[in-house]
C-alpha cells in the first residue's frame, strides 16, 4: 500500500476467505487499517453485517460513509421514515416469514400494503380459502391472521390478489388460466397474480406519492408468469414519470424485473442492498451504518 504512487488502486482478495472477517476480529481490522488513512464505507449491501471490514474498521480509523451509502439511507430511510402520502407499500416474494418484520414495521407507516407472490397465498389460506396446490406457510398462518388483524385496527388498507393465474404444474409450458382468488382446485397452483388484481394494483400505486416494493408478484422467470410483476414494474415507472412520485425498489428480484423490462431509468432509486435493505425496512439499525454514526 505504501508503494502505491497517486492514482493507483489497490484491490484486496475477497476479506471473507479470511475466517476473521465473519468474526469482526479486531486484529484484522487492525491490519485493513493499516493499509490507508481514512476508511470509505461504500458497501451498502453488507451494511447490515457486523464484519471486520464494515463495521471493526470503522473503529480505527477515521471514518466516513461514500456516496452509494449515502444515497441509499436517504432513500430508503427517507421513503420509510417521511413519506410523502399516500405511502403504498408493495411486497412479493416466496415466504412471509421472511417479510414479518417489514410488515409489522410498516404497518404502522404506511397507507396501502400491496401483497402478492407466493406470501399472498398464506395470508388467503388465513382468511379460509382453499388454494389447491399452491405454496403456502402452515407454520406462518397465525402470523398472517395477526398481521390481518393489525391492519384492520391501524387503518391500513392490506391489499391481496382477488384473482390468480393458476398452472397445474410449476414449469413455463403446463396449462395455465385465471381463476378467482377463491377459486384454486386441487393439482393447480397460484404462480402470478391476475388481470384484475393487476389493474387494482395499478390503479392504488398510480395515485401515490411514495411507493416502496420488495419481492415480485409470481414467478416472473417463467414467461407466463411474468406479467403481474412487469405490471407493478411499469406502474412504479409511470407514477414516477408521470406525477413525481418517489418509487423505491427495495433488492433482489425486484431489481431483476426492472432490469429485464428496461425500466430502470425510470426508478426514483434502486437498492443494491438485499439483506441490507430489508432489516432497514424492518426498522432496524444496519451495524456498519451505526459504526460510522459513532464517528461523527
Amino acid at each position: 500500500a505504501k508503494a502505491l504512487a497517486p492514482g493507483e488502486v489497490l484491490v484486496l482478495e475477497n476479506t471473507r476467505f479470511d475466517a476473521r472477517e465473519e468474526q469482526n476480529d479486531p486484529a484484522l481490522a487492525a491490519e485493513l487499517a493499516r493499509l490507508g488513512d481514512v476508511f470509505v464505507n461504500d458497501a451498502f449491501g453488507a451494511a447490515h453485517r457486523a464484519h471486520a471490514s464494515t463495521e471493526g474498521l470503522a473503529h480505527q480509523l477515521p471514518a466516513v460513509s461514500g456516496l452509494l451509502m449515502e444515497a441509499e439511507l436517504n432513500a430508503l430511510a427517507g421513503a420509510v421514515n417521511n413519506p410523502s402520502r399516500p405511502f403504498v407499500t408493495i411486497l412479493g416474494g416466496a415466504k412471509i416469514s421472511d417479510k414479518i418484520g417489514v410488515i409489522t414495521n410498516l404497518l404502522a407507516k404506511a397507507d396501502s400494503i400491496l401483497i402478492g407472490g407466493g406470501m399472498a397465498n398464506t395470508f388467503l389460506l388465513a382468511q379460509g380459502m382453499e388454494l389447491g396446490d399452491s405454496l403456502v406457510e402452515q407454520s406462518s398462518l397465525d402470523h398472517a391472521k395477526d398481521i390481518l388483524k393489525q391492519a384492520q385496527e391501524r387503518g391500513v388498507k392490506l391489499e391481496l390478489p382477488t384473482d390468480l393465474v393458476v398452472a397445474d404444474a410449476f414449469d413455463a409450458n403446463a396449462n395455465h388460466k385465471v381463476v378467482p382468488a377463491d377459486g384454486v382446485e386441487d393439482g393447480w397452483r397460484a404462480l402470478d397474480i391476475g388481470p384484475q388484481t393487476v389493474a387494482h394494483f395499478t390503479q392504488i400505486i398510480s395515485a401515490a406519492q411514495t411507493v416502496i416494493w420488495n419481492g415480485p408478484m409470481g414467478v416472473f422467470e417463467l414467461e407466463p408468469f411474468a406479467k403481474g410483476t412487469r405490471a407493478v414494474a411499469q406502474a412504479l415507472a409511470d407514477a414516477t414519470t408521470t406525477h413525481g412520485a418517489t418509487t423505491v425498489i427495495g433488492g433482489g428480484d425486484s431489481v431483476a424485473a426492472v432490469e429485464q423490462a428496461g425500466l430502470a431509468p425510470s426508478i426514483s432509486h434502486i437498492s443494491t442492498g438485499g439483506g441490507a435493505s430489508l432489516e432497514l425496512l424492518e426498522g432496524k439499525e444496519l451495524p456498519g451504518v451505526v459504526a460510522l454514526r459513532d464517528k461523527e
